[in-house]
């Protein structure tokens, strides 16, 4: 792709100016279809199992490719993994920081391990770098409240109408579901897809 990854972009000061809050929405919004198709509209269905701004890649249109399948799994196969192959999958997981707790501890691969990962690059995205501390902090909290002005990539001004307000409101709110500790609570790719395609109100 001719603008290469995500995670190049939001790493340079002049391209991630550039990426501004309608080109970050989009790009959020295509990763979300990427993987509702993936889940929903394939047989068998596929889990990327390494989602991150690595494997996202845009073109000169700034549309989202999701790329990278070398770690994919399709969902039909995933009960013939066998004990050797689990621990090696965990010790790919160890440097995989945007997976999460079932895949770690418990080694099931199911597709709400790609939901979680996208939740995290939702936050990557508004905030303009990894959001560790952030999701540490979500984790420890009881209310999950996030103030969105506060988390956005300074280097961007603030969003300039109410419609895009709400609807970075409705993308951080949207990621936040998806972070949820226990798989079963996080939404499936589906929803969150047609959920972020939601009209969030005038200009």
């Amino acid at each position: 792709m001719e603008k290469g990854s995500l995670a190049e972009i939001l790493s340079n000061e002049n391209e991630a100016r550039e990426l501004d809050w309608e080109k970050r929405s989009k790009v959020i919004k295509g990763v979300a279809h990427a993987l509702s198709y993936m889940h929903h509209d394939r047989v068998p269905p596929i889990i990327h199992r390494d989602i991150s701004s690595k494997n996202v890649l845009l073109n000169t249109d700034m549309e989202a490719h999701v790329s990278d399948f070398g770690t994919a799994k399709f969902l039909s196969l995933i009960h013939l993994i066998g004990q050797q192959l689990q621990a090696h999958m965990a010790t790919l997981l160890q440097v995989n920081i945007y997976s999460f707790s079932e895949l770690a501890y418990t080694m099931a691969v199911t597709e709400k391990c790609d939901v979680y990962s996208f939740g995290v690059l939702v936050l990557e995205i508004l905030m303009g770098r990894h959001p560790r501390e952030l999701i540490s902090d979500i984790n420890s909290s009881h209310d999950r409240i996030v103030d969105l002005k506060t988390m956005l990539d300074p280097r961007l001004s603030h969003p300039l109408t109410p419609k895009l307000t709400q609807e970075l409101s409705l993308m951080l709110n949207t990621a936040l579901s998806c972070l949820y500790f226990n798989a079963e609570s996080r939404p499936p790719m589906r929803a969150v897809s047609q959920q972020l395609e939601m009209e969030t109100g005038p200009e």
